[in-house]
């Protein structure tokens, strides 16, 4: 049985917590794959669409009937753990999560574990992202001579080599380095060839099925987007905990949404 509440175990872990790259992040993607987008070509929020509904919908749903205790709050870390313990029969998100998983050192489930491409609902389409976490130096550091050698080296081929050679293939952080990716990482890590098919295959530039004005998967790139992500993010943990419909939480994100835009210049 792969919901087993009695027992501790759930069918299902995804991410609640609010934030746009927390649900919103994950929450994107599957209204993507029902056909949905944020915006139309006027920069109009279409968060009150039929795919937005369904998507929400189907998510919500999810999390309230197989999801552990608590899911509206849970982020990635959370949600890491509950899998990484064996709390959860199914887990979608990042594919940095294959190495950490299918360490024994961290997982208990590292043995029993599967990888499988991201689920759409009605499209194959936009149900898979990229994503960028980046190293810099700030202004106030007192070695930034110092600092940049080590991002130089943090993300060199020899730190990838020394991380293999002394944690093991799995450990070595995925989706870096294109040279990563040669024959003894593909055969030594199991969720190695999916990561690089999502990668090659994620496109930023043509993530949804009807034409938008924006480049982005899982978030739209301009700078109002953090703050309409975390309204968003607000309004969707609230449906997933029964604090209020879908339908309620999608009307009062898009009226939130259209009033950013409208202060921002992209509405009239």
């Amino acid at each position: 049985m792969l919901n087993d509440p009695a027992h501790g175990v759930y069918g299902i872990c995804l991410r609640g917590k609010p934030g746009w790259g927390e649900n919103v992040g994950q929450v994107s993607t599957v209204v993507n794959s029902y056909g949905g987008r944020w915006f139309n070509m006027k920069w109009q929020p279409q968060l009150t669409t039929k795919p937005w509904e369904e998507g929400v919908s189907k998510y919500a749903d999810l999390l309230r009937k197989y999801g552990p205790p608590g899911s509206s709050s849970n982020g990635y870390n959370e949600v890491l753990t509950l899998f990484a313990t064996g709390k959860c029969a199914m887990w979608d998100d990042a594919t940095v999560s294959g190495g950490l998983l299918s360490d024994p050192a961290k997982s208990q489930v590292a043995h029993e574990i599967g990888f499988a491409k991201a689920p759409y609902g009605t499209v194959d389409k936009g149900n898979h992202y990229l994503w960028v976490w980046a190293l810099a130096v700030p202004k106030s550091s007192r070695s930034p001579q110092a600092a940049q050698k080590f991002i130089y080296w943090a993300t060199s081929k020899q730190y990838i080599d020394l991380v293999a050679k002394t944690q093991g293939a799995v450990a070595v952080p995925p989706g870096t380095r294109t040279s990563t990716y040669n024959a003894t990482y593909l055969q030594a890590a199991p969720f190695a060839k999916l990561t690089l098919e999502a990668i090659e295959s994620a496109n930023m530039g043509d993530a949804t099925v009807q034409k938008v004005p924006y480049r982005g998967i899982s978030f739209v790139a301009i700078p109002q987007f953090q703050a309409i992500g975390n309204q968003v993010g607000q309004q969707i943990s609230a449906a997933i905990a029964g604090r209020k419909t879908v339908a309620a939480a999608l009307s009062n994100s898009n009226s939130n949404v259209a009033g950013v835009m409208r202060r921002s210049g992209y509405l009239h």
